[in-house]
Order: C-alpha cells, then sequence, then structure tokens
C-alpha cells in the first residue's frame, strides 16, 4: 500500500514538472515572444497569475511563474534548443523523461537546482539526484558538502566536463574516490577527544549516510573483520563490497597523522583478500585509509606507484564550498561553467 501511494506521488511529481515547464514555454513564447527577459515589468505575468488561479486554484502565484518561466529558459538552453522550438522528439524507446534528467525529479527538488548558478554544476546534480532518487533533503546535503568540487579536483578537465555530461560514471576504483569525505552526520565535534572505536562506532550507527557519502554502488560487509594469519588475528575496521567495481573495499579508520604503518598495515590486509577472499572473476581489492591528516610525499614513497591503496582526509563538518570551488578554479586554470 505504501508503495502504491509513493508510486502515485511520484507520478503526480512528474506531470507537475512537466507541466510546469509547459507553462514557462508558454510564458517565454506568447507573453514575451520568444524574448529571455521581459521588458514589460510584472503586469503581464500578475494578470497571467491571477487568471491561472481563478481557473486552476493554487500554485500560480508571481513567485510560481517566474519560476517556471526561468526553469523553461535554463532546460531550454541547456538541450540546445531556440526559445521557439518544440521538444526534441524522443529517440526508439525512450520518453522524454529518458533523455531530461530534471524531468524525474519533483518539482522541489528543480526549484532547489534553480539556484544552482553553474551550468554544468547543476547538470551533474540532475543526473545523480534523478539517477540515485535522493530525497530533497539528500540532494541538499551533498550540494552542501561540494560533491561535484570533490569530483571534480581529482579529475582532469575533460573528466569535469564527463561528470557535468554523464554525472558519476564509476568504471575504476578512482571514479569512487574522493577528498576530504564529509562525516559531519556522525555528530562528532573537532574539539571534543574521541577515540577510533568511538569514530567506527559512529560511522555503524550512520551507516546509511556513510555509504551516500561513499557514493555509488557500495554494500557494507562487516566491522572488524578478522582473519588469522599464521595464528596471528587481524581485523579490518570496515568492510564494503562495490558492485559497480565488483571489488571488495576496505577501509581503516585513524585518527590525527597518517603513518607509513598506517599504510603498510592496510598493504597486507588487501593482499591477504586477494589471495583467500575474493571469487574468481572479482577484480582487486581496493584499501583506503581514512585519516584526520595525509602527507601525500609519504604516500607517494610508501608505496609503490600501481598499489591499489588510497589514502584519504575525513572532515567532520561541511568544507566551505568557495574553497573548494577556488581551489577547483586553480586546478583547472579557469573557473567551470
Amino acid at each position: 500500500m505504501v508503495a502504491a501511494r509513493q508510486t502515485v506521488a511520484r507520478g503526480v511529481d512528474l506531470v507537475q514538472v512537466r507541466t510546469n515547464f509547459e507553462i514557462g514555454r508558454h510564458i517565454v513564447e506568447h507573453e514575451q515572444q520568444g524574448r529571455s527577459r521581459a521588458g514589460y515589468g510584472k503586469d503581464v505575468l500578475n494578470k497571467l497569475a491571477q487568471a491561472l488561479t481563478a481557473e486552476f486554484g493554487g500554485g500560480f502565484s508571481l513567485t510560481n511563474l517566474k519560476l517556471m518561466r526561468q526553469f523553461y529558459l535554463q532546460n531550454a538552453a541547456q538541450i540546445g534548443q531556440t526559445l521557439s522550438a518544440p521538444l526534441l522528439p524522443a529517440e526508439k524507446g525512450q520518453t522524454v523523461s529518458d533523455q531530461f534528467s530534471a524531468f524525474r525529479l519533483s518539482w522541489s527538488h528543480c526549484v532547489f537546482l534553480l539556484g544552482v548558478k553553474s551550468a554544468d554544476e547543476r547538470s551533474f546534480y540532475e543526473i545523480e539526484a534523478a539517477g540515485q532518487g535522493w530525497t530533497l533533503r539528500e540532494l541538499k546535503r551533498q550540494f552542501d558538502s561540494g560533491l561535484f568540487e570533490r569530483l571534480a579536483l581529482s579529475r582532469d578537465k575533460e573528466g569535469i566536463r564527463a561528470l557535468a555530461r554523464q554525472g558519476q560514471i564509476v568504471s575504476q576504483p578512482a571514479d569512487v574516490l574522493k577528498e576530504p569525505l564529509v562525516l559531519e552526520f556522525l555528530g562528532l565535534s573537532e574539539q571534543a577527544g574521541y577515540s577510533e572505536s568511538d569514530l567506527e562506532a559512529a560511522v555503524i550507527n550512520q551507516i546509511g549516510q556513510f555509504l551516500l557519502e561513499l557514493g555509488k554502488g557500495f554494500l557494507f560487509e562487516a566491522r572488524q573483520k578478522r582473519f588469522t594469519f599464521d595464528s596471528d588475528h587481524f581485523f579490518v575496521d570496515l568492510v564494503f563490497y562495490n558492485r559497480l567495481l565488483r571489488c571488495y573495499v576496505l577501509i581503516d579508520l585513524k585518527l590525527g597523522k597518517l603513518t607509513h604503518q598506517d599504510l603498510g598495515q592496510m598493504q597486507m590486509y588487501v593482499n591477504y583478500f586477494d589471495r583467500f577472499v575474493k571469487a574468481e572473476g572479482e577484480n582487486a581489492t581496493v584499501g583506503i585509509v581514512l585519516c584526520k591528516k595525509k602527507n601525500e610525499a609519504l604516500v607517494e614513497i610508501t608505496l609503490p606507484a600501481d598499489a591499489n591503496i588510497h589514502a584519504r582526509e575525513y572532515s567532520l563538518y561541511l568544507p566551505s564550498k568557495e574553497e573548494l570551488q577556488r581551489k577547483l578554479q586553480e586546478w583547472t586554470g579557469a573557473k567551470i561553467e
């Protein structure tokens, strides 16, 4: 019964988005004669709002009509249309919603994304929110945590363009890596003293949020996974499996600064899983040491170039989007639009 209600509600959302797009088209094409900006002030929009409200009821205020106009203009520009052209015909087997991610979101999602200035960033969040089924709250959290910038910082310019065109495509371990991992949802204070076991327990208590932060394809398998080698017992903090990469992903949680011993320990864990745990046909195990502070030079000198071991920093608070955007601009040499 609950699933049926959700399906009906989802259908209503999709109809509302398409309807609002068409109202935006009408405003631009007929009320503004194709101009992207109204040159006549608010009078015509006010009259249209009054007429629509009188005929159909609420939801057609002046503010909402402006949002519908903006939504149409953004999407018309995104798909390379002239303002007066009809929607592109769907390819065989495709619906309009398959073509445009915005049409698979709720109107509340779309209104939030209208405020994202960068077309590349907005396109990325549209694709990911639609593809991953993010709630509005999850979408806002991913935006506030700078997911686009954190993924983009590990890519070249073409990789950043691909993020905007296709969203996050996971085909190799590097595709799921981001820095920092933002763990503000754990509720741990930077100032308060906490142990590695406290950090691990907090992750387990918020495993759903942690999986969302890790990204696509992750499945949680075990905490403190024990294995025995030559009568000695060892424990991996967190064991995941990524169904897209078809491999195990091991995570060790470390407080403070990364050491070469941490990397060596993870290398041993990865070697064990590759030799004794992974099945035939599965890909090489990935190891991630999650630490408060890492040293790039230490990582480079400790690990071979082809090692499947990665050190990543974590943050207990949301990063500054402005700082992430500044770093991205420095990395690419140009502002990403």
